[in-house]
């Protein structure tokens, strides 16, 4: 059950907006990508907006398809640690979520720079964790293509046993630091790790005091059969992508059933789905706030988005653009529960080729609302009502604009319901979550 009746926000910190075009708008900033001022901006208008957490995404490539590429404002961004280090002392109660790829990570790395950033911002680090999914980053790590899918998963959950097992390396309170008897460390509170597995041999222990939150806040975005299982077994937080709230609502209940049976209570796992709000004072500046947007978006960037987020496996440049989207496409390697969200998506609204590629640019097959701050909230809480959400993470179109207009209507008006926050309610992530912090493993078993 629910600790209450709010729901939890985040705010993806993209560059300049989620929107394809957003980089040409221009209210944007050009360099969005590479500047400390512009990001620390929008964190402090979500951190006075109460929001839970900032959300950072990471690619470990850039985009390959050179037609598109000249085109597209993703390929010059911060890496996401880095930025949210910097942002750590920028801000003081918000969460700070960065995406590592447990495909090309070793864990002693991710282990050692998240417990970091959880100490710099006195616990309010957490951990997106992803597998990689192309083969342009596999190319950057001398492979020639990517592992299969379930391989990546089955690495990943070794890579988060790993991680915790080193920050557990240090009970709480081992450091000691006493300047009168000269000790600095109980060295009694020391666990050494040891591990040995299929895909890592890491002896431990970790080089710096076990973080403020136990482990930072997990966050996993799997929604696949393979990625779900993961979701249910290891994540604090679910970020997903599902435009439907039928179909929401199952992945929800489902995702919560597979936690119970792992001896999780429902509360240890939030469901935050993504929404891409396009706010006006009324329907038709909202819909012409979009077009504008599109009327930014050249058809070679639509296609290598498209590209991207269907799998890579169909070539839409030689597809008839006005028939209908198939049923099916074949599986990918790559993010195969976003494919299938938008396809069934194509599938249930009837589009066209050009529809769905013109979709995947607007929202990448997240939840959509084109409408006023009332229309907005409407969906907002019959989603959470509805028990396919407990919070969503928000993707304004562009930013700080589209981020100042959820903010300034949208949230008013969720909080005249009484469905989210005026102030935060904790000192760490872990704490505004809901969240349980975890005890040390070794020195449980210690006590026993």
């Amino acid at each position: 059950m629910r600790a209450n009746d709010e729901m939890k926000l985040g705010l993806y910190l993209a560059r300049t907006g989620y929107h394809e075009g957003a980089w040409r708008d221009p209210r944007t900033p050009v360099n969005g990508g590479l500047d400390l001022e512009h990001a620390a901006d929008i964190a402090a208008l979500a951190e006075a907006a109460a929001f839970h957490f900032v959300f950072l995404a990471d690619h470990q490539a850039v985009v390959d398809d050179r037609e598109s590429m000249k085109r597209v404002g993703r390929n010059d961004g911060l890496e996401p640690i880095t930025l949210l280090s910097a942002l750590s002392s920028r801000t003081q109660q918000i969460g700070l979520v960065a995406t590592a790829t447990t495909t090309y990570y070793q864990p002693y790395h991710v282990a050692r720079l998240f417990a970091s950033l959880d100490h710099l911002s006195h616990g309010r680090a957490a951990w997106n964790i992803v597998t990689s999914a192309t083969d342009s980053e596999a190319h950057n790590f001398g492979e020639r293509v990517l592992p299969d899918h379930d391989t990546r998963y089955t690495r990943a959950r070794e890579f988060v046993h790993v991680a915790k097992g080193l920050w557990d390396s240090w009970e709480d309170d081992a450091f000691v630091r006493d300047k009168k008897t000269g000790i600095y460390v109980d060295t009694t509170k020391l666990h050494v790790l040891n591990h040995r597995g299929d895909y890592f041999s890491v002896r431990g222990p970790l080089n710096i005091a076990r973080p403020p939150q136990g482990y930072p806040v997990l966050v996993q975005a799997g929604a696949s059969t393979a990625g779900s299982a993961f979701a249910a077994e290891v994540a604090d937080v679910v970020f997903t992508s599902e435009p439907s709230l039928e179909n929401g609502k199952k992945y929800y209940g489902t995702l919560k059933q597979k936690a119970r049976a792992l001896g999780r209570a429902d509360s240890e796992l939030l469901v935050m789905p993504g929404i891409v709000p396009i706010v006006g004072k009324t329907t038709q500046e909202a819909y012409d706030k979009l077009q504008r947007l599109q009327s930014y978006t050249h058809f070679d960037v639509l296609i290598g988005a498209a590209d991207l987020w269907l799998g890579s496996v169909t070539d839409l440049r030689s597809v008839d653009l006005d028939s209908f989207v198939p049923a099916a496409l074949p599986q990918t390697n790559s993010i195969q529960s976003r494919q299938k969200v938008l396809v069934e998506l194509a599938v249930r609204q009837k589009l066209t080729w050009r529809q769905l590629i013109r979709l995947v640019s607007d929202c990448r097959g997240h939840l959509m609302v084109v409408g006023t701050p009332v229309e907005i909230a409407d969906v907002m809480v019959e989603t959470f009502d509805q028990h396919a959400a407990d919070g969503f993470n928000v993707l304004p179109p562009t930013v700080p604009e589209g981020l100042k207009d959820f903010i300034e209507l949208v949230v008013p008006e969720l909080r005249r319901r009484g469905k989210f926050r005026s102030k935060y309610s904790g000192q760490t992530l872990r704490e505004n979550l809901g969240l349980e912090r975890p005890p040390n493993q070794f020195a449980l078993v210690k006590r026993r």
